[in-house]
């Protein structure tokens, strides 16, 4: 059975960093992209990173490219969200997900059969 379980998120100042983790069991990083989702209250889901099981390319969205940083390790079967100069407008739940598919990561909610229930991140200003 395929489970994703998130944690490290919580209540930062701007201009913070937090580090989120995805704790990942039934599966191997090998065979399955993985995805980084945030949803702000009222907004739809919306991807922020995925790395790629195949190659390990990696994307970002274009306002948390060069502040998030994605990375996995495989010995712990975890995959970490590290974000560093957090802003009010990263405030949201993040959510993180596995697209058995594997290949390339795709930023898209419905590239993914898999979900995590979400942690909570508060950025204040």
């Amino acid at each position: 059975e395929v489970q994703l379980v998130e944690s490290g998120g919580g209540l930062v100042q701007t201009g913070g960093s937090l580090r989120l983790s995805c704790a990942a069991s039934g599966f191997s990083f090998d065979d399955y992209a993985i995805g980084w989702f945030r949803q702000a209250p009222g907004k739809e889901r919306e991807g922020v990173s995925c790395v790629g099981s195949s190659d390990g390319t990696k994307y970002y969205k274009d306002t948390v490219r060069g502040r998030f940083t994605i990375s996995t390790d495989n010995a712990k079967n975890t995959v970490y969200l590290q974000m560093d100069n957090l802003k009010p407008e990263d405030t949201a739940v993040y959510y993180c997900a596995a697209d058995s598919t594997g290949g390339a990561c795709l930023p898209d909610v419905s590239a993914y059969d898999h979900w995590g229930q979400g942690t909570r991140v508060t950025v204040s200003s």
